[in-house]
């Protein structure tokens, strides 16, 4: 099976430490090299030049919604009044603002917008949904999906 595609400035040793920081963000630089079988300082250097050149955005904890009471997942469709630059720039500097909105995202099909958003339960969506998320301007209709089971969630790029 052919490998898939892969910009040429990463070779097989800057894919691997981007596959084994995926799954563990939090391993060492010793634990990395040896993975790799590199010393320590050739690692180093190598995964700061791929945070350099953006390879990797940023390192950070994911945190279990359920022990922060934020286990119920909801999936929301935005559509907007007006397709137009100006409504979406309007909108987007809006859901920007909402700290409990995880994602945002510009659709092409029945929606304009896809939004990722995580909350103690219905009654605290409700409330959001009441309080925040119909006032957002431009926006003429929801559509809301609560998400009943997280099969596959957050999972590792494949590249």
């Amino acid at each position: 099976m052919k490998e898939p595609s892969v910009p040429e400035s990463l070779d097989r040793i800057d894919r691997k430490i981007l596959h084994l920081l995926q799954r563990d963000g939090r391993m060492t630089n010793a634990d990395l090299a040896e993975a790799v079988n590199v010393s320590p300082a050739t690692c180093h250097r190598r995964t700061q030049r791929l945070f350099e050149d953006g390879y990797i955005k940023s390192v950070r904890a994911e945190v279990a919604p359920e022990k922060v009471e934020r286990s119920a997942l909801v999936l929301v469709g935005v559509v907007l009044d007006r397709s137009t630059p100006e409504s979406f720039r309007t909108f987007e500097a809006a859901i920007k603002k909402l700290k409990f909105v995880l994602d945002c995202h510009l659709v092409a099909g029945d929606f304009d917008f896809f939004l990722k958003i995580r909350v103690r339960d219905i009654h605290d969506f409700n409330r959001l949904h009441g309080d925040q998320l119909i006032s957002l301007p431009g926006a003429r209709q929801t559509r809301t999906f609560f998400v009943m089971k997280e099969v596959v969630d957050n999972a590792p790029l494949d590249f």
